[in-house]
């Protein structure tokens, strides 16, 4: 019971997140959010954070060790790439996050933006993407190109952790139907997924202003 509480109660946050998002990108437009675009974000978020979590604690069941690995080089990935990025971009240090900071100050405020945008992405496609070279910080753009190699590798990634589940576990999982949890768990993140595409063709509610729809970039 307190496992689908946390589990609703973290699919909401990401819920929200979505839509505040949304809301600051267009902040000039009248953005209205229908009922099937909450749903579709609320499936999209439930299967791809259920899965998630799932896999990472079958996989630390039986390698216990290796899963520190695994989440240490994910989060260092992601904690880096914003400043990788903002590293070739040649874009001048932001000094506009609040007058009152040093520049000391200002990159602290900023490794704990990555930060939190670390532990986001370990688990599930950020709201918000991260640009330090942007005044608000956040990249207003549409790159599909990033959310798709994101669910191709975590997809990838996924089955890497379960097919090393399935060759290591041990008899504590002997009364689990270990083929058939597999193949949900795949099924599962690719319904999150599928919600995600739905959510972006036909229910966001500024997809008029794309300059292309997902499945064209696809």
């Amino acid at each position: 019971i307190f496992m689908v509480l946390s589990l609703l109660s973290i699919v909401y946050g990401a819920l929200r997140c979505n839509i505040l998002a949304i809301k600051i990108k267009y902040d000039d437009y009248d953005v209205r959010v229908k009922p099937a675009a909450y749903l579709c974000i609320f499936m999209w978020r439930s299967f791809e954070i259920a899965t998630r979590v799932t896999v990472l604690v079958l996989f630390g069941s039986v390698l216990r060790i290796w899963v520190f690995l695994i989440v240490l080089l994910n989060f260092l990935g992601f904690f880096f790439y914003p400043w990788v990025l903002f590293w070739l971009s040649k874009s001048p240090f932001p000094e506009n996050i609040e007058k009152e900071l040093s520049r000391v100050g200002t990159t602290i405020v900023l490794c704990l933006l990555t930060f939190l945008y670390a532990g986001i992405n370990m688990f599930c496609w950020s709201a918000a993407q991260v640009e330090l070279g942007d005044p608000d910080l956040i990249s207003k753009s549409q790159n599909w190109y990033q959310m798709t190699v994101y669910y191709i590798v975590r997809l990838m990634e996924n089955a890497f952790l379960l097919l090393m589940w399935y060759i290591y576990r041990t008899d504590f999982y002997l009364y689990v139907c270990a083929p058939m949890l597999f193949l949900q768990l795949l099924i599962g993140y690719c319904m999150g997924i599928f919600f995600m595409l739905v959510f972006y063709q036909f229910c966001h509610p500024c997809k008029k202003l794309f300059s292309s729809s997902i499945t064209e970039a696809l």
